[in-house]
């Protein structure tokens, strides 16, 4: 009996799963709303989309509770800064 058939049959207190190829986490996927969505800023600029993000980031399995970070309080809300002009000493 190899480990898969083993894992199906009696499964395993070291994975929810047993052997069968978990689902992908939307948060890991391009539809993921962590950065951004098409072209609207997402949770990680502005806060947006956050019961969704919140959502996808509490589907991961890894055993250990993992909040969330705040959003960036850094960046422009999705603006485009304005261009960085050298001025080097003369």
């Amino acid at each position: 009996m190899g480990l898969l058939d083993k894992l199906q049959t009696a499964g395993s207190n070291l994975t929810a799963f047993n052997g069968a190829t978990p689902a992908t986490n939307p948060g890991a996927t391009k539809s993921s709303k962590l950065h951004a969505y098409d072209t609207t800023p997402g949770y990680s600029v502005n806060g947006a989309y956050s019961s969704e993000v919140v959502a996808a980031y509490n589907a991961y399995l890894d055993g250990v509770p993992n909040p969330l970070p705040q959003p960036s309080t850094l960046d422009l809300n999705g603006r485009t800064p304005e261009k960085y002009l050298d001025t080097l000493p003369e």
